[in-house]
């Protein structure tokens, strides 16, 4: 026995303190070879790893107190080691779990954080835009600049001429693709809402014959989206030989502008809110800060102003002469808080510029008027509504009126191509009321909105 002894402490105890060295520089090397890709210093790399993983010390911890209980071995400092690893490792696992709690805490905040963000990015997404034309895939090109394309440059530019024309601000008209429409077809959305839409041939040019007679050159039958007529895209080869012959054509970017510059006129008053009209007055304000100080908020608020410039632009009349306008609100909104009353006021004040468009070359109006019968008639039965005045008349009769309208159109020749309807001053809301859903080109006049210098030529007589 005491051979064995002495023998094992000869071989594996000297065999052991032989390798210790070998192991603490294999140790080390490793760890100089490992650390090499970081910027700690050694201290804190070795602190680092050595707690990172309780549960390593927890196992060393358990090794050194079977180690102690070995006899011969040296009792108490393996006790002792084994008890302060024990302890090492029971608050490195303490301190994890409280890292780890203190973390899903931090994220759930952030959750909640998130949660109350929502709303905001919610009222982003549902917001519209006030004017926006979407373009199929095809029509890219003419939107890119680098390849030759001004349709962004065009687009801008009818913000400009709807303000000098209209006198209405626009606000920056958005232009995105959409691949759900066809590749060719383009979009016109007022607040979200499709208004218009129509196919173009991005490579051809537009084809049209002013007298309206048939077009004897090849081509592909379509429609002019802005007025309706027919007309045919041709290759732009055939440009000169069309041209010769007289007919119009267009490249394809100005039948999209065109086309977009007529809607936006058509649905101005949609695009005037109380944001805009704001604007207008600060504009006027600056210049003449005297009638808007007058009528603004003592006399009308901008929600009733507003009111009136719609009434004014859905009948395309323009509201660019502003200081008329406000200067007639001041002189009748102390009288009358009516609308539609106030409308009709500034109506007669613009009486030049409602006639400068419809006048001919002999400073003369070509119109048609209405019979006694039918005058009477809706001068009778006006109804008042929030909407304004509406002829509360039977809807046969209203058949009838319709009928003999589109009979004196189609034999009315108009120098101006804009069909004008003569009415008393009474009945002139009630009457544009009653048509403006089935003849909404038609321009209906009194008669103390025409000034004393301008001619008027009757062409015949709406009756039933």
């Amino acid at each position: 026995g005491e051979a064995a002894a002495k023998f094992t402490q000869l071989t594996i105890g000297d065999g052991l303190v032989s390798q210790l060295p070998a192991l603490l520089i294999s140790t080390a090397s490793g760890i100089l070879v490992t650390r090499s890709g970081s910027d700690d210093n050694f201290g804190t790399q070795v602190s680092s790893q050595l707690t990172a993983f309780p549960v390593v010390i927890a196992i060393a911890s358990l090794v050194l107190f079977i180690l102690g209980i070995i006899p011969g071995m040296p009792t108490l400092v393996f006790f002792a080691l084994s008890a302060a690893s024990g302890t090492s490792a029971y608050l490195m696992y303490k301190d994890e779990k409280q890292q780890a709690k203190q973390k899903i805490e931090i994220e759930e905040k952030e959750i909640v954080e998130s949660e109350s963000r929502e709303p905001e990015n919610v009222m982003n997404l549902i917001s519209v835009e006030p004017l926006e034309v979407e373009i199929g895939y095809g029509l890219i090109p003419m939107a890119d600049e680098s390849s030759g394309g001004d349709l962004l440059q065009r687009i801008s530019s009818v913000r400009r001429q709807c303000a000098i024309e209209m006198g209405i601000v626009v606000q920056p008209i958005r232009i995105r693709d959409n691949l759900q429409i066809r590749n060719n077809e383009y979009v016109i959305k007022i607040r979200g809402t499709v208004i218009a839409r129509a196919d173009i041939m991005p490579s051809m040019v537009l084809c049209m014959n002013p007298s309206g007679e048939d077009i004897n050159i090849q081509g592909i039958k379509t429609i002019e989206p802005t007025f309706g007529i027919e007309a045919l895209w041709i290759n732009k080869d055939q440009r000169e030989d069309a041209e010769i012959k007289g007919l119009t054509v267009v490249d394809p970017t100005t039948v999209m502008v065109t086309h977009l510059t007529e809607t936006i006129k058509a649905h101005s008053y949609e695009l005037l809110g109380r944001q805009e009209t704001k604007v207008i007055l600060d504009s006027v304000k600056e210049k003449y800060p005297t009638v808007v100080e007058e009528l603004v908020p003592d006399l009308m608020t901008i929600g009733e102003i507003q009111k009136v410039l719609q009434g004014l632009l859905k009948e395309k009349v323009s509201i660019k002469d502003m200081v008329t306008i406000l200067e007639c609100l001041a002189d009748n909104s102390r009288n009358t808080k009516d609308i539609e009353m106030l409308t009709e006021y500034v109506r007669f004040s613009l009486s030049r510029t409602i006639c400068n468009d419809l006048v001919d070359e002999e400073h003369r109006i070509t119109a048609v008027t209405i019979s006694p019968d039918i005058e009477k008639l809706i001068g009778s039965n006006i109804q008042k509504s929030m909407q304004g005045s509406f002829p509360a008349i039977n809807p046969d009769i209203t058949t009838e009126i319709f009928n003999s309208i589109k009979v004196m159109l189609e034999s009315t020749h108009f120098p101006t191509n804009i069909p004008i309807i003569l009415v008393s001053p009474r009945i002139r809301p009630a009457f544009r009321k009653l048509i403006e859903m089935v003849f909404p080109s038609i321009v209906v006049l009194s008669l103390n909105e025409i000034p004393n210098d301008v001619e008027i030529r009757t062409e015949g007589v709406v009756s039933i």
